[in-house]
C-alpha cells in the first residue's frame, strides 16, 4: 500500500514548483520587452497556475482532510512549501528570466516525461497534459537564449552574469530524498538524480550553442524540499495570501 502521507507531500512539491514559478512569471505582466514577449511569459504563467492547481486538488483528495487547491496554496505558511528555491528567487532583467526560464523547462521536460509513465493514474494523466505545454516552454527558451547569447555584447554579458548567478540553485533538482523511496520503488514518483545527466547534456548544448559557458560551482544551495527556503518566499507569500488571509474563507 502506498504511503499517502509521503504521496501528499509529493503533490505537494510538484504543485508548489508550478505555483512560486507562476506567480514570479505573473509580476512580469506588462513588464515584457515587448507586447507579443509579454503575452508569451503571461501565458507560460498560466500554464503553471493550472498545473498547480492540478497538482494541489489532488493532493487535498489524498490528505482526506477537505482542503481544496485554494486552501492548500493560500492557507499553509512558509515552511510548509515544498518547491525548489530556484522557483521563488525574485525577478531581475530579460536575461536572468530567460536563463531560470531554460533550466526550468530542461528540467520539466524530462521530469514530465517520466511522470506521464507513472503508476498513479491521476499523476500520469496531469504529466501527460503538462508535458505538451513544457516542450512549448523548451523551446521558448532555448530560442531567447540563442538570441541573447548570439546578439549583442550587453545580451550576451547579461544572459552568462544571469547563468552565473543561478547556477548555484541547480544542484537541488536533483536531489534524491530517501523521503519518496517507497513511491520510487512503487513506480509513482521519479527519483530526479536519474534525470541529471541527461539535463547537463541538454542545456548544455543549448548554451554552447548561444556561445554561453557553465560556471564551475563548487556549492549548491538547497533546502526547499524540506520546507527550508530563501529570504524570498516569505515576502513572496506576503502579497501571494493576502486577501485569504485578510478575509478567512471569503466568498465572491
Amino acid at each position: 500500500m502506498t504511503n499517502q502521507s509521503d504521496l501528499f507531500k509529493y503533490l505537494l512539491h510538484l504543485g508548489d514548483n508550478a505555483l512560486i514559478h507562476s506567480y514570479r512569471l505573473s509580476e512580469l505582466c506588462s513588464r515584457g520587452p515587448f507586447l507579443e514577449e509579454d503575452l508569451a511569459l503571461t501565458n507560460i504563467a498560466l500554464d503553471q497556475i493550472g498545473r498547480a492547481s492540478s497538482f494541489l486538488k489532488y493532493a487535498g483528495e489524498i490528505e482526506g482532510k477537505g482542503r481544496t487547491e485554494d486552501d492548500l496554496a493560500y492557507k499553509r505558511g512558509e515552511r510548509q512549501f515544498y518547491n525548489h528555491l530556484i522557483t521563488e528567487l525574485p525577478n531581475g532583467d530579460f536575461a536572468y528570466t530567460i536563463a531560470k526560464q531554460l533550466i526550468l523547462s530542461t528540467y520539466d521536460v524530462l521530469l514530465f516525461t517520466e511522470l506521464s509513465n507513472s503508476k498513479d493514474e491521476t499523476i500520469a494523466g496531469i504529466s501527460s497534459k503538462v508535458l505538451k505545454e513544457v516542450r512549448y516552454h523548451f523551446v521558448h527558451a532555448r530560442d531567447w537564449c540563442y538570441r541573447l547569447g548570439l546578439g549583442t555584447e550587453l545580451s550576451h554579458t547579461k544572459l552568462q552574469n544571469a547563468i552565473n548567478e543561478i547556477w548555484m540553485f541547480t544542484g537541488e533538482l536533483f536531489e534524491s530524498d530517501e523521503t519518496y523511496n517507497d513511491l520510487y520503488s512503487k513506480g509513482i514518483a521519479v527519483n530526479t538524480n536519474s534525470l541529471k545527466a541527461k539535463w547537463l547534456e541538454n542545456i548544455t548544448e543549448v548554451l554552447t550553442k548561444s556561445e554561453i559557458n557553465i560556471p564551475n560551482v563548487d556549492y549548491m544551495q538547497s533546502g526547499g524540499k524540506q520546507g527550508i527556503h530563501t529570504e524570498y518566499l516569505g515576502h513572496l507569500l506576503t502579497e501571494m495570501q493576502y486577501l485569504q488571509r485578510a478575509y478567512p474563507n471569503a466568498k465572491w
